[in-house]
């Protein structure tokens, strides 16, 4: 079911007329300079796209893409359940999963249902994409590859496990962990194992991927619900690094240069050093102590992090030290993600914020009517939420 809001026809005639002007003129001009166009055209589309949970394989939660100011409500979509992953967008087409097990795949324009995937179970994972497939797992542990042209199963792997975690990809490989306790790396074409690497607890979280200045090496950045961070080299699955957290993490890792961000059940939001293995520094309000579920996002300078505390924090990326803090009314488990000078990111009260990159300050807010544990994506001008009663928003 899709309410499309009004106000795009116009834009469709408009972008018609254009493509009638351009017909016109396109005899006057060199057909290379038609071909360099259409190459840009692409090249832009790519570069809007939002493929996977964080939006890189860093998990940073950057957007390359900017948003209006005063974003407007495009559309919603009404999935068979509720909506607790993020959703994935390329090339003009969102996916997103729902508790009903089903994959939906809507038009970016206008929210209409182009086609669906159907699972046998629950799907929290949040759907990522590489090369014209998408990656993710379900309820019953099963991790699904998805043919977008067909539309269809490319192949399936079955763990032990719920998976919770989403997929992240280096090279020819996709990365992702189970409530089995193992992080499984496999061959992205085929499904086959290339190796598994067992924690000492569930691996709810997404693997960062972390390529080591030094010497190229790519390395999986993993903290887990051991308490621990992990790093594990991705050629052969060995563990290079542990780094005793002091709790227990349901956060992703966000990862620039040599640092990992992240918060943890033990009420406290580290930054930690992957040259030396140590914790650089550790931050903990000094009042309002509650754990943290969501993954940071990382600017230049600040680690931004919303809390079960109400409230989302804004701190120094080299000393740890407090910026800005918002107080929200409920507690947030949505992961923050920056679009331009702006920090967009839910709350479990059901409203949907943006804060002020540099002063912390509410700049928009919208009230969905239900909770929010989704986090944002944002492509191409526009950023979409899921939540609790199965309605994915679309605002540009």
């Amino acid at each position: 079911m899709n309410r499309f809001i009004d106000g795009q026809a116009g834009e469709r005639n408009r972008t018609h007329l254009k493509k009638s002007k351009a017909t016109e003129t396109q005899g006057r001009v060199p057909a290379t300079f038609f071909i360099l166009l259409l190459l840009l055209s692409i090249a832009n589309a790519t570069l809007g796209n939002w493929t996977s949970f964080r939006g890189n394989p860093q998990l940073t939660g950057v957007a390359d893409s900017q948003l209006p100011d005063n974003p407007q409500l495009l559309w919603t979509f009404q999935a068979g359940d509720m909506i607790e992953s993020t959703a994935a967008v390329a090339d003009g087409i969102v996916y997103v999963g729902a508790l009903d097990g089903v994959l939906y795949a809507i038009d970016a324009q206008i929210g209409e249902k182009r086609w669906t995937y159907q699972t046998n179970s629950s799907i929290k994972a949040s759907p990522a994409i590489h090369d014209g497939v998408i990656y993710f797992g379900d309820g019953d542990g099963v991790f699904h590859a998805v043919d977008i042209n067909a539309q269809k199963m490319k192949w399936q792997f079955n763990t032990e496990g719920e998976i919770i975690s989403s997929a992240n990809f280096a090279g020819d490989r996709v990365l992702f962990g189970s409530y089995d306790g193992f992080l499984y790396c496999l061959n992205r074409e085929s499904g086959e194992l290339v190796w598994k690497f067992e924690t000492e607890g569930y691996v709810h979280g997404t693997p960062g991927v972390w390529t080591q200045a030094a010497n190229a090496a790519n390395f999986v950045v993993l903290t887990g619900c051991d308490s621990y961070l992990r790093v594990i080299n991705i050629d052969d699955g060995t563990q290079t690094q542990q780094v005793d957290l002091g709790a227990y993490v349901g956060a992703s890792p966000a990862i620039s240069q040599d640092r990992v961000y992240c918060g943890t059940y033990g009420t406290e939001i580290l930054g930690i050093a992957l040259d030396t293995g140590e914790i650089a520094w550790r931050y903990r309000h000094p009042k309002r102590q509650f754990p943290f579920f969501a993954s940071a996002a990382l600017t230049g300078d600040s680690v931004i992090i919303g809390g079960r505390d109400k409230m989302v924090h804004a701190l120094s990326r080299e000393t740890g030290e407090p910026k800005w803090t918002y107080t929200a009314k409920s507690s947030i488990e949505s992961s923050a993600v920056v679009a331009g000078r702006r920090v967009f990111l839910g709350t479990t009260r059901g409203s949907f914020i943006a804060l002020d990159l540099t002063t912390g300050e509410s700049v928009w807010e919208f009230a969905t009517g239900s909770s929010i544990v989704a986090s944002p994506s944002v492509s191409d001008g526009k950023i979409y939420i899921g939540t609790e009663d199965g309605i994915l928003y679309c605002f540009g």
